[in-house]
């Protein structure tokens, strides 16, 4: 641990005030949270709003994991938990099973997470009525009346021009049957993770300075209609050329020497996981 900054960087006080917007955010889930989103020794933009939900909640006994879309060797990835273990000390791993704060970028961890555990995302742009509205004093509006025909309205578009919702990532939902909420740039593949996760799950935005939550058990539903039910991404019959899963998500690649195709999978932590016990049963056999 660097002994010229304080313990987990920040000063007692603001670690307090971000707690403090962390709670109202789990009593009101989904709801977005105002905080005075500090300054960092990155740029908004790269990460801030959930590094900083890491350094107020991070505690000795805790283990650290940070991914930044499936991979734990990132740019992003490697700095964040170089810094968060230079100025707390905690430990940290690359399994999600392991650890009690998983701060990721676009992921939700393969891995089915458990009571006890937090994850914080990283979140570019929380309002998921932005696309539509740009003023916030119209969007806050809008969410206190619960009128929120306008993201409809972005998926109904969708549909009139591909003949499918399709979203690539950021698909909106709704949390606890009232705020709809931007679950941060995961694929519509995590989106079921959501729901019902034992695990709290928290978003931070640093340049917007805003805090919202899903707490753990909470009831979460993708955004569709009746005829356009929320279907997520579909890589038929498709499994990873390294460790043969399928049915996860997975990172198409393409050699530009041949044109040829393989398939990776995104979570490169369990895939590294599964190899190992694919090569101990081998071994024990």
């Amino acid at each position: 641990m660097n002994s010229l900054y304080n313990y987990a960087f920040f000063d007692e006080g603001s670690k307090r005030e971000i707690r403090r917007a962390i709670l109202k955010a789990v009593a009101l889930p989904g709801y977005q949270v105002p905080f005075a989103s500090r300054e960092m020794p990155i740029a908004r933009g790269w990460g801030t709003g959930g590094l900083q939900l890491t350094l107020s909640l991070v505690g000795r006994s805790d283990v650290l994991k940070v991914i930044d879309q499936g991979s734990d060797d990132s740019v992003n990835a490697v700095n964040i938990r170089k810094f968060v273990s230079g100025t707390t000390g905690v430990a940290v791993t690359e399994d999600a099973r392991e650890a009690t704060i998983i701060q990721s970028r676009h992921r939700i961890p393969e891995s089915p997470l458990r009571e006890g555990q937090v994850l914080v995302l990283q979140v570019p742009l929380p309002e998921p009525l932005r696309l539509i509205e740009p003023s916030e004093y119209k969007t806050k509006r809008l969410h206190a009346e619960r009128d929120y025909s306008g993201a409809y309205l972005v998926l109904f578009e969708e549909i009139q021009r591909y003949g499918r919702v399709a979203t690539g990532a950021d698909h909106p939902v709704e949390v606890h049957g009232r705020y709809v909420m931007a679950p941060s740039p995961i694929p519509r593949f995590d989106n079921p993770k959501l729901d019902g996760n034992p695990a709290l799950i928290l978003l931070g935005a640093g340049r917007e300075k805003k805090i919202y939550a899903v707490p753990p058990y909470t009831k979460v539903r993708s955004l569709d209609f009746e005829d356009q039910p929320f279907r997520v991404e579909d890589f038929g019959s498709a499994a990873c050329g390294l460790c043969g899963a399928s049915g996860v998500y997975l990172d198409e690649l393409v050699d530009p020497s041949t044109g040829s195709k393989t398939w990776r999978c995104n979570d490169t932590s369990e895939c590294a996981s599964r190899r190992r016990a694919s090569q101990e049963a081998a071994d024990a056999s």
